[in-house]
């Protein structure tokens, strides 16, 4: 689904940058431009973000051992 129609973001291109190494929503509105015109995606965007990296976090716990995350 868009997220930002400003500048075309999808959540599938949110998560795809955080699984690509970006570790925040600063992070995530660098790399992909959400939010940064008119700013009324923010909140959902910031949503996505938070959802993906609970996610991951849930995940990692889950294998019993810490998984080594790398930046791209």
């Amino acid at each position: 689904m868009y997220v930002c129609l400003c500048q075309g973001v999808t959540d599938g291109q949110i998560r795809e940058a955080i699984y690509e190494g970006c570790c925040s929503y600063r992070d995530v509105r660098e790399a992909t431009g959400v939010a940064t015109q008119c700013g009324k995606c923010a909140c959902l965007a910031k949503q996505v973000v938070r959802d993906t990296l609970g996610d991951i976090q849930s995940a990692n716990a889950a294998l019993g051992y810490p998984a080594g995350f790398v930046p791209a």
